[in-house]
């Protein structure tokens, strides 16, 4: 994963730091000793080599201060700035350190710990301990189908497990490419996403890579369906509409998001995707190749809709249509006007700052979707699935 430099120095001198505007990853391929009381990395590498001190945030958002508050450092002492502690527990594989800190949420989880993770420690084949600090027990075992599959040893607690382990080798820090992307050109082996959404079905036992092994006649369609923010106000008028099209219609709600195998296994049948803007499309991981994602873009939602689902969707084998909708059909239209900077003006709204945008464009606004015009979305939608899988 390192490249120039860097990889440079690991060869010359066993160490060697990564550091670029998301993340900072400092690799050992020599022995060293980790205090997890103090989460302390001591590498004595190299005959009279100067001290150095290297302080790791190990979360992909080290651009993002809210994040980074919630991420405890790590520090790196190398060479001869003091004797290492005696070894408690002696490890013969190396240890992946990171924290699961930082932002919680589906999106924020797949985003800057699972895809991090995968695209960081897959050429190990497993054969590798991870130490997560922060420890957040809702995520570990929310993914602990993943976290199995790409470490065959106990997850290591630092709060729980504060003593001196001896590892052959460490990685502090995980990579990231880009949202919800694998840049293949500078993972080993080549990993993509499309290598990722493998894992994910080897993972979870989902049967479905392609759209083609799924039947066309009544395709499935999931609706992903919010109850505050960004709601469908008149979600039974678009589910019959959508079932008069000749869809199954599978309303997920967000209690069936709560246990990820599961719903994995849901969305992994289904041809179809519609959904709002949020979190809940972070599911499109699962969806199989050649299948549909119809996002609904609302009111000043353009940018993180292209840039969190839409342009990602293309990286994961997968057919994107954008529905965006009009002023008339956001909620913001009747509480502001159409002569409100709100509905009128959003750039001046964004302006003001994020939480001004994010009060009105992320929290405040729901849609009432104009079905006849979202009819051709979808039969948009239905095209690109008979045309991806065979009658049956």
């Amino acid at each position: 994963m390192h490249t120039g430099d860097s990889q440079i120095l690991l060869e010359a001198n066993g160490f060697a730091c990564h550091s670029d505007v998301h993340t900072e990853v400092c690799v050992s391929n020599r022995p060293v000793r980790i205090d997890t009381s103090t989460m302390t990395v001591y590498a004595p590498f190299g005959d009279g080599m100067l001290g150095a001190i290297h302080t790791v945030s190990p979360y992909a958002r080290k651009d993002d201060e809210v994040a980074m508050a919630r991420v405890s450092p790590v520090q790196i002492l190398q060479g001869s700035i003091i004797a290492p502690p005696a070894c408690r527990y002696n490890h013969d594989v190396p240890a992946v350190v990171f924290s699961s800190g930082g932002f919680a949420g589906m999106f924020h989880e797949f985003n800057e710990v699972i895809i991090p993770l995968f695209l960081t420690t897959r050429h190990f084949q497993s054969r590798l301990s991870f130490i997560v600090t922060d420890y957040r027990p809702s995520l570990v075992d929310k993914f602990d189908k993943i976290i199995s599959h790409l470490s065959s040893y106990e997850v290591i607690n630092p709060t729980e497990n504060g003593n001196v382990h001896c590892f052959p080798g460490a990685v502090v820090g995980l990579h990231f490419h880009d949202n919800l992307a694998i840049n293949t050109t500078v993972v080993p082996e080549g990993n993509s996403m499309l290598d990722f959404k493998q894992f994910l079905r080897d993972s979870y036992n989902l049967k479905i890579q392609e759209l083609s092994q799924t039947p066309t006649e009544k395709p499935r369609l999931i609706l992903v369906s919010r109850e505050k923010s960004r709601a469908f106000l008149n979600e039974r008028e678009m589910v019959t509409m959508m079932k008069a099209l000749g869809f199954r219609v599978v309303i997920a709600k967000p209690h069936m998001m709560a246990n990820t195998g599961n719903f994995a296994k849901i969305v992994n049948s289904c041809s179809v995707m519609v959904g709002a803007h949020g979190a809940g499309l972070t599911n499109i991981v699962f969806l199989p190749e050649g299948a549909v994602l119809v996002q609904v873009v609302g009111l000043a939602l353009e940018w993180p809709s292209t840039h969190y689902f839409g342009t990602p969707a293309a990286g994961m084998g997968l057919n994107y249509i954008e529905y965006k909708t009009e002023p008339e059909e956001s909620s913001l239209f009747s509480r502001y006007g159409r002569d409100h900077p709100v509905i009128a003006d959003p750039a001046s709204i964004n302006a003001k700052g994020y939480q001004f945008y994010r009060a009105a464009y992320l929290i405040e606004q729901s849609f009432n979707i104009d079905v006849v015009r979202f009819n051709k979305t979808l039969v948009q939608a239905l095209g690109l699935v008979r045309r991806s899988a065979p009658l049956g």
